[in-house]
This record gives C-alpha cells, structure tokens and sequence, in this order.
C-alpha cells in the first residue's frame, strides 16, 4: 500500500521532463548576453520563462509571441531565454524576420536539450523567483496557461520579513 502512494505521489509531480523536477532548480547554463555570458542562475529573483523551439515547428513558431506578450505584460519581473538547436542566423533570423525581441542560446551541440532531456519540441519551463521549477508544458501552450503559470510562479514567493536585527 504504502509503495502505491509513494508511485502516487512521485507521477503526481512529474514534469514530463526526465530530469526536471517541480520545486527544485533547472540545471544551470550560459547565456549569451550584450554583456558577456551570462548564466540562468543569474536570474534569480524574476520568474523566468524557458522556451526550447526551432523555426521549423509550426507550433513552436506560434507560441513565440506570447512570450514577446509576456515581457510586455509583466516587465522586468520576467525574464524569457529561447534555446534552439539550429544554427544561430536561422533562429536568430527568424526571430529577426518577425520581429520577435527574445533572446537566444544556440545549443547547436544539444548540450541543453539532452540535460533538461527534450525530445520533441515545444517545450516550456517557468522558473519561480527562487530558481525552482514551478510550471512545465510539453507540447503546445496558449495565453491563458502561459501568463497563469507566470502569476502562479510570482505568487510562489513568500513575502519578505525583515533580517534579524533590523528595527522598522
């Protein structure tokens, strides 16, 4: 009995994802950025929304403006990072070609895609301020879960209290 519960509860928090578990953090890797590299722990403290996609997948391509919608629906408080295993000027330039400001990590070596264990295509990740998974889509995703995953992920963060010894 007590094996049925703990096979309950383990397929209850699948993510679909192999090695991606729900409260616990993504696997850490760089970004490239205006900047430098950067790194997706360096995004803490926003919710981060991470896209796995190719120019090539009608459904993938679809989704794209909702996480152009995203940043301009909730600013600065999220962050989206695409990652695409074509080369750089075929999915930088379609997102270029339709004007879609996202950024990109080239994972021409598939690298990321086996870490996070992706096989087909789209899938989504959001990240919660803390770094911990909290959202995970395979397949397609609208509006509606994409910006209630976001609101669920921002929610997820307990309210600051003050540090010890600090008078208000």
């Amino acid at each position: 009995m007590y094996s049925a519960i703990i096979l309950a509860a383990l397929i209850a928090r699948a993510t679909g994802l192999d090695t991606i578990r729900y409260d616990a953090p993504p696997p850490n890797f760089a970004i490239p950025t205006a900047r430098g590299t950067g790194h997706l722990s360096d995004l803490r403290g926003k919710v981060v929304v991470i896209d796995f996609w190719a120019s090539w997948c009608h459904v993938c391509t679809d989704e794209l403006k909702n996480f152009v919608r995203a940043r301009q629906t909730f600013g600065p408080q999220v962050a989206v990072v695409t990652i695409s295993q074509e080369m750089p000027q075929v999915a930088g330039g379609y997102l270029r070609l339709w004007n879609l400001a996202l950024p990109l990590v080239p994972d021409l070596s598939g690298n990321i895609f086996r870490t996070y264990s992706v096989s087909k295509i789209p899938v989504t990740l959001v990240v919660d301020p803390a770094g911990d998974v909290s959202y995970v889509s395979v397949g397609g995703l609208n509006w509606d879960e994409l910006s209630g995953a976001i609101e669920r992920a921002q929610a997820s963060v307990p309210a600051s209290t003050p540090g010890a010894g600090v008078l208000q």
